[in-house]
């Protein structure tokens, strides 16, 4: 019988996590922005959600990427 896996392998930790976070965040914010200019929606409204979201997610994954790092750094020891 064959063994289901759920986990993910371990990555390497990019050269810059905290940096290419903030990029793809930053990104994605735009996204929300653009699509809401292009069906219409309110600017000021979208760049409020997704200035909320960068902060959010961007504060999230800096806390999990620091974490993941301290971890790593204990195993070395």
């Amino acid at each position: 019988m064959k063994k289901l896996r759920w986990q993910l392998p371990e990555r390497d930790v990019p050269k810059h996590p905290y940096r290419d976070s903030a990029i793809v965040y930053a990104f994605l914010a735009g996204i929300v922005v653009l699509v809401a200019v292009l069906t219409g929606g309110s600017l000021e409204r979208a760049i409020l959600i997704a200035g909320v979201a960068f902060v959010i997610a961007t504060v999230y994954s800096w806390w999990r990427w620091r974490e993941k790092l301290k971890a790593q750094d204990r195993e070395r020891r």
